[in-house]
């Protein structure tokens, strides 16, 4: 796949730039450089050629919420940028363990010890391991994914252990109808005393405040790929 998609996806090419310069201002004002905050394109139920697009303009990682999506749309694209990287970032079965570390180069939804099993002897078995990211229920919601917070610490010491260093960091999605700056916060001073430095938080509407309670990955669709 090495067509060009403009002028279908023009737009996406501004868009792209307007969010790199949030985000360039945004770790300015927390004191980092630019350089310190990884955009992950979100691009759950995007066609590849919005992906392709991406890519041309200079985007080269991107979260997936379903195993089955990904691997339709992204090994195709592999060969000819070799730079992509795939962060799977949607709660993930215990059955597809085996293609999401066969897929992803980053699994940002660990979130219990029973997937935490299952990606481990996946990894035996396909002979890599993907980075790996705790997902933390850090508003405690009952719908939602992620280790409960009062069970982080253990599960989090747990993951270190059977992991090592692929354990990267924590992820977390606050709850919609509260200020999120607070559970930012929570998950930086979490990550800050397990040593981990990866933290994925903050989307569309608020990846801003994240980066400021100092996020190093954001997870922006919507506001690249407009609604679907």
């Amino acid at each position: 796949m090495s067509h060009s998609t403009e002028p279908l996806y023009a737009p996406l090419r501004a868009r792209l730039a307007a969010i790199n310069d949030r985000i360039a201002a945004a770790a300015r004002d927390s004191g980092r450089p630019a350089s310190s905050v990884t955009l992950v394109a979100v691009s759950k139920t995007h066609p590849a050629d919005a992906i392709l697009a991406a890519l041309q303009a200079g985007q080269s990682c991107f979260g997936e919420n379903r195993v089955q999506e990904a691997a339709a749309k992204f090994p195709a694209l592999r060969p000819a940028w070799p730079s992509l990287r795939l962060h799977l970032i949607g709660g993930l079965q215990t059955n597809k363990a085996d293609d999401a570390v066969r897929l992803a180069d980053t699994i940002e939804s660990l979130d219990r010890p029973k997937l935490a099993d299952a990606i481990a002897r996946a990894a035996d078995r396909a002979g890599r391991l993907p980075d790996l990211l705790v997902q933390v229920n850090i508003g405690d919601e009952p719908q939602k994914s992620g280790i409960p917070t009062a069970a982080a610490d253990t599960f989090i010491a747990h993951c270190r252990t059977q992991f090592g260093a692929r354990l990267r960091g924590l992820m977390c999605i606050p709850p919609a109808d509260e200020d999120p700056t607070p559970h930012f916060k929570a998950l930086a001073a979490l990550g800050a005393r397990h040593g981990l430095e990866t933290l994925s938080m903050g989307m569309s509407a608020d990846f801003e405040a994240a980066i400021r309670a100092g996020a190093t990955h954001v997870r922006v669709g919507t506001l690249l790929f407009g609604q679907r």
